[in-house]
């Protein structure tokens, strides 16, 4: 099934931009009718550590305006994964209507990806924002978070204890990045790793959404489901191919992770009928 944005986009240059990106990359728009509402945005900053902050521009703003009838009737026919998360999770009227998308309207086969990327500035209320990704996490099959979100999330405790509670609230997989640092999987009774490789970095943004969209590239197009994930062998390689996108993207300004013709032969990127189902 091809990729396909069930977001909402404006009509102004921003959105235009993204609308044209999206279609240059192959994406469809299953929510093809732009908004007056001007762009969500965040703006990037980088300190003398190379340490990005963040600052949102969210009020009134293009991403939050999806309401759950339009959200459900756009998603296609034969859905097989899908992937949420970050200030989609937080905003209105947007964050319910996911909500409601995940726990009511997937077909039980579909695979589930949740990224928090919890963005403590822009949580206006953290006990609704908590209590839905709770709910959500009941329906997920795999959760990808980093260090800063579990900060957030179970502060004080180390990262196994940290997804080990997350398994308990529904995921099959947790999914751990921590910037340099290897790549962890957990799943229960398991933890894998995966060595990050060294390149000269240019850009952190992004490397960390690059593993988890990796993760869910490969697993797709080797036809792998959410009943998959007991596989270990099958993880440890995908969380080694993720691993590779990751390096790729710091070495290129901006979140712009490569193409499948990029990392086509590095470690874990064989696809298709060399994998044993």
């Amino acid at each position: 099934m091809a990729p396909w944005f069930a977001g909402r986009l404006s009509r102004d240059s921003f959105g235009r931009t993204l609308a044209t990106c999206l279609n240059s990359d192959g994406v469809t728009l299953a929510v093809p009718q732009l908004t007056s509402a001007p762009t969500t945005l965040a703006v990037v900053g980088v300190d003398s550590t190379g340490s990005p902050g963040y600052e949102f521009y969210l009020t009134g703003t293009s991403a939050g305006a999806l309401e759950y009838p339009e959200l459900s009737a756009a998603l296609p026919e034969g859905i097989t994964a899908l992937h949420a998360g970050s200030l989609a999770l937080v905003l209105e009227p947007i964050a319910p209507a996911i909500e409601r998308v995940i726990t009511e309207d997937l077909p039980s086969e579909s695979l589930v990806m949740i990224d928090p990327n919890c963005r403590p500035d822009a949580i206006a209320d953290p006990g609704v924002y908590r209590g839905r990704l709770s709910r959500i996490l009941r329906r997920t099959d795999v959760v990808k978070v980093s260090m800063e979100d579990l900060g957030y999330l179970f502060p004080g405790s180390p990262a196994d204890q940290a997804a080990a509670a997350l398994l308990g609230q529904g995921p099959g997989l947790v999914l751990i990045t921590d910037g340099p640092h290897p790549a962890r999987a957990f799943v229960r009774d398991h933890e894998l790793s995966a060595e990050v490789p060294e390149v000269t970095v240019v850009d952190t943004l992004g490397a960390g959404d690059a593993v988890g969209g990796a993760f869910l590239a490969w697993w797709s197009r080797n036809a792998l489901t959410r009943q998959d994930l007991n596989r270990i062998d099958l993880i440890r390689e995908a969380l080694q191919a993720s691993a590779q996108v990751a390096s790729l993207t710091c070495t290129r300004v901006g979140a712009e992770p490569p193409w499948l013709s990029e990392i086509a032969g590095r470690p874990g990127w064989r696809l298709g009928a060399d994998i044993d189902r």
